[in-house]
């Protein structure tokens, strides 16, 4: 009975033995192999940057730099007078429920009105836009390898995603308040007021929509578009690689 126990013992200790070795064997297949994967990423990451060997440090201080310029540009131009109104790609228009009023208020000579509106919503988004540089920045800082190594691995705009993601509700609970701020204070709540008011009186059907929330979404709408298009610019426009690290990063054979 004894050999019984002493051969069964045996046989356990040479299993766990063979185990061990097969499981160690494996964990480190398994760490070459990530390890792999990751430098190999990176190095077909540097092959389309001239050339040029790319660190996880040039990744993450050239993507911050793009960040920041981009974001930079685009508040200093949308935050300016007519940054919004001039602009017909973002320009703000009456709330897709609202067209039917104002084409009819324009029929019945009420052009003033509804300039007057549509002028106001422009407005409080480019106020609004003055305020956005510290969200964006503060998200920039909290850029992580991985998330480097996604957006410039991406597509055009996928650091634009990025912020994206990460400010729209930071961004919108800044906005909000200084819209509305903008809207009192050019009498935008006045003129919706007197435009649906005209139009009611002609239609049973009342068009009810809140103003603050679709300035708000329109103007956030708009940034992120800008923001995108300065982002394309500095990935494909030479001119637009203004630094150093930009050029190592984003410039192209």
């Amino acid at each position: 009975m004894k050999k019984i126990i002493l051969f069964v013992c045996s046989l356990m200790l040479v299993s766990t033995i063979y185990s061990q070795g097969i499981l160690k064997k494996a964990t480190s297949s398994v760490n070459k192999s990530t390890k792999k994967a990751a430098d190999e990423l990176l190095k077909t990451i540097s092959s389309n940057n001239n050339g040029s060997s790319l660190t996880n440090e040039d990744i993450i201080n050239g993507l911050k730099e793009a960040l920041t310029i981009g974001t930079q540009n685009s508040a200093k131009k949308l935050g300016t007078v007519d940054g919004f109104f001039q602009d017909a790609t973002i320009k703000i228009l009456m709330p897709e429920e609202a067209k039917e009023v104002a084409s009819t208020l324009r029929k019945m000579g009420m052009e003033s009105l509804v300039d007057k509106a549509i002028l106001s919503m422009n407005r409080a988004a480019e106020d609004a836009a003055n305020g956005i540089g510290d969200i964006f920045i503060n998200a920039v800082k909290k850029m992580t390898i991985t998330d480097g190594l996604n957006i410039l691995k991406g597509n055009d705009h996928a650091a634009t995603e990025y912020l994206k993601a990460t400010t729209s509700a930071e961004l919108k609970e800044k906005m909000k308040p200084v819209i509305q701020a903008s809207l009192d204070k050019v009498n935008a709540t006045a003129y919706w007021k007197d435009v649906f008011t005209n139009y009611n009186r002609f239609s049973n059907k009342k068009v009810d929509t809140d103003l603050n929330q679709y300035v708000t979404d329109k103007a956030m709408n708009g940034i992120f578009y800008a923001v995108a298009i300065e982002e394309q610019k500095i990935r494909k426009d030479p001119a637009a690689q203004v630094t150093a690290i930009l050029k190592k990063v984003f410039g192209v054979n």
